[in-house]
């Protein structure tokens, strides 16, 4: 059975990480601190891989993406 890990740990993560980082560096540091078989989920999604948490994060604002890199954009999550 597969253990899923809610997204805010990516969140946590990126903020310790040196910011703006690039897509493959963070899904790197991703699976070295999470796992490479981690499953994630929100509050409102289940399933998603480290990639798509990533995509749906950048969607709704969570991160953002330039041509530096990725950052975290705050984030006024409940308390996850």
């Amino acid at each position: 059975m597969t253990t899923s890990t809610h997204g805010r740990k990516l969140l946590n993560l990126i903020q310790e990480l040196p910011q703006p980082i690039d897509k493959p560096t963070l899904l790197k540091e991703m699976t070295n601190s999470l796992g490479a078989e981690a499953v994630f989920h929100t509050c409102s999604e289940q399933g998603h891989s480290a990639e798509s948490l990533v995509e749906l994060f950048l969607k709704k604002g969570k991160l953002v993406q330039n041509q530096e890199g990725i950052t975290y954009s705050g984030c006024s999550c409940k308390g996850h």
